[in-house]
C-alpha cells in the first residue's frame, strides 16, 4: 500500500467513524437525559412510589404552544403541594378553536434541571400524540410522583418547588384521520 493509499484509507476511516458517532449522538443523548434526568428530562415509572415522606414539595404547572400551534393550552391547576413520594394527578386543558382536526405532540421538562432524575411520570398525555376535532375541548391527565431519594441528593435536598412544563407542537394528522377528512370531501364532489 502506497503512502497516498494509506492516507486515503485513514481519511475514509475517520470520516466513517465521525459519521457513525454523529448518527449515534442523538439517540445516545436522549437515552442519557432520560436515565440521568439531565436537562430536566423526567423519568417514567410503572407504578406509584412505595415510600411517602412527611416532607412536602410544591409542583408548578406550565403550558405553552409552538408558534404555529392553533390550540389553546393551559394547566387546570397552577400549583399543587404533595408529600414527597405521594402520587399526584394534574390536568391540562386543550381546546381546538379551528374548523379542522389538529394533531399535537407535547415535549416536556422540569426545572430546576436537577429535579429531572427524581420526577417520575406514571401516566401522561404526553406519551401519545393527541388529536382534537374542530371545537373540541379536552382535559388531559398526568400522574406522577417525586422520588423520595431527592431528600438524600446533594443538590436535590434543596429543591422545594419543581415546575413541570409542556409545549405542544402541531404534527401531521395520523393517516387514518387524513382518510376520514378526505372521505366527506369526495362524497360532496
Amino acid at each position: 500500500m502506497t503512502g497516498v493509499q494509506k492516507t486515503l484509507a485513514q481519511t475514509i476511516g475517520v470520516v466513517l467513524l465521525m459519521g457513525g458517532l454523529a448518527w449515534a449522538s442523538v439517540p445516545f443523548y436522549d437515552w442519557f437525559c432520560r436515565v440521568t434526568g439531565f436537562s430536566g428530562i423526567t423519568g417514567v415509572a410503572e407504578g406509584a412510589s412505595d415510600v411517602v415522606l412527611d416532607e412536602t414539595i410544591t409542583i408548578r404547572f406550565d403550558a405553552s404552544l409552538d408558534r404555529d400551534m392553533p390550540w389553546q393550552f393551559t394547566p387546570v391547576e397552577r400549583t399543587m403541594t404533595l408529600k414527597i413520594g405521594e402520587t399526584g394527578l394534574a390536568f391540562y386543558e386543550a381546546y381546538n378553536p379551528t374548523d379542522r382536526a389538529v394533531a399535537g405532540s407535547a415535549s416536556y421538562n422540569v426545572t430546576p434541571y436537577q429535579a429531572g432524575g427524581f420526577f417520575s411520570k406514571i401516566d401522561c398525555f404526553c406519551f401519545e400524540e393527541q388529536v382534537l376535532q374542530p371545537g373540541e375541548r379536552v382535559q388531559m391527565p398526568v400522574t406522577f410522583f417525586v422520588d423520595p431519594e431527592i431528600v438524600d441528593d446533594r443538590e436535590g435536598q434543596y429543591i422545594h418547588t419543581i415546575t413541570l412544563s409542556y409545549t405542544f407542537y402541531e404534527i401531521d394528522l395520523p393517516e387514518e384521520m387524513v382518510q376520514l377528512e378526505i372521505a366527506p370531501q369526495n362524497r360532496l364532489n
